[in-house]
């Protein structure tokens, strides 16, 4: 065990006396993990791109030490801090989207990634934890008492933050964050009435994206009828699994990966099943699942709003992001582009998660070993 006294008042001994580590210790275990992954999913597509086999690892070994990095800084702030952090971020993420729409090249139909040298870096993801956390700070001045207009102005914010996701276009991401917006909405104390009714905007939305876009119509309709086009990533993703059977054919000698085209990325839980098996496939699952339930219980009796509203949003959109990607996976779910946490190869993807878990990491710090004689003042950075 570190050797940091209870009764040290420096930022690292707060940080470490009042952090979740067993939730820190699964999170950390998850993005370790992710890169070893790495290792049996992405040199296949490496070469097949013409790069070296061992590109994709090393570009994940690099965001892994930037997303450690992430995690520990981030939890280690106080929760005003965040707060600012979330705040001050949210516009700089705003306009990095709009700059996608200005000159990010097309990729994949899509324009969400801004060149920058070597790397690409996708604003999208890091626009989801600043503005949970910054809807969280909204609501929660209307749960505090304070006279403004906190719905609205939170509804006015998630408009503007949907416009952006369909301009580029990002269909996946626009169900994800409307799923956790109206999740904080629901804790805020929104009226069933009106929850209904954004459900059924909702719903409205989808069915005039069915109607008016043809890549988002073709997508559904492969998933209803996959005789109605081409589903060969669905299938060699199904044929993976039933090549894994229950114990996998070994780390590397999967061959399903050799022609599916997003082994790396959105379709690596497929290369991990055919590889290591159900089993494996079943316990990373419950690794997730851990992080989420350590999660939530922090905030079954937190009194804080604010610090409620946003943990939840940010264990909302990590456990619905890796619900997401798992379904596509196991056909159960319309392809989406959505990345497993940590596990899928991409650096913005993985940063800005971490980002997100630093953030849940501060926000459920708790005063659980105070000392007669020690400083509080020093101990509210965990408030």
């Amino acid at each position: 065990m570190i050797a940091l006294s209870r009764n040290d008042n420096s930022v690292l001994s707060r940080w470490w006396w009042t952090v979740d580590r067993l939730m820190l210790v699964l999170v950390l275990a998850l993005i370790v993990l992710g890169l070893w992954l790495a290792l049996t999913a992405s040199p296949a597509v490496a070469e097949r791109l013409g790069l070296d086999s061992m590109y994709f690892v090393k570009k994940q070994g690099l965001f892994l030490g930037v997303s450690l990095g992430a995690v520990l800084i981030v939890s280690m702030m106080s929760t005003d801090l965040v707060r600012r952090l979330a705040i001050i971020g949210f516009p700089i993420t705003l306009a990095l989207m709009a700059l996608t729409l200005l000159i990010a090249p097309e990729i994949k139909g899509a324009t969400r990634w801004l060149p920058l040298g070597s790397f690409t870096l996708q604003p999208s993801e890091f626009l989801k934890p600043v503005f949970i956390v910054t809807t969280a700070w909204i609501l929660s001045a209307d749960l505090n008492g304070e006279k403004i207009p906190a719905k609205q102005i939170s509804f006015a914010l998630y408009l503007i933050v949907v416009a952006f996701l369909i301009s580029q276009p990002d269909f996946g991401q626009t169900v994800l964050v409307s799923t956790v917006w109206m999740g904080q909405m629901a804790l805020a104390g929104l009226p069933m009435t009106w929850l209904m009714i954004a459900g059924g905007l909702g719903l409205l939305g989808a069915g005039l994206a069915y109607a008016l876009l043809p890549h988002v119509a073709s997508r559904i309709d492969r998933f209803i009828n996959p005789a109605s086009g081409d589903t060969y990533q669905t299938d060699k993703a199904m044929e993976a699994f039933g090549s894994g059977g229950l114990f996998g054919k070994g780390p590397g000698e999967g061959v399903v990966k050799l022609g599916l085209p997003d082994a790396h990325t959105d379709y690596i839980f497929a290369v991990i099943g055919e590889e290591f098996g159900a089993i494996a496939g079943v316990m990373l699952l419950l690794l997730f699942a851990g992080i989420v339930v350590r999660g939530l219980a922090h905030l079954v009796n937190e009194e804080n709003p604010f610090r409620l509203l946003a943990a939840a949003g940010l264990i909302m959109q990590f456990g619905l992001q890796t619900l997401i990607n798992v379904g596509v996976n196991l056909a159960i779910l319309p392809s989406k582009g959505m990345t497993l946490p940590f596990v899928s190869s991409g650096g913005s993807s993985m940063v800005a998660l971490a980002i997100g878990m630093g953030m849940t990491l501060a926000f459920t710090r708790r005063n659980r070993f105070i000392q007669p004689g020690f400083d509080p003042v020093g101990w509210r950075a965990a408030e």
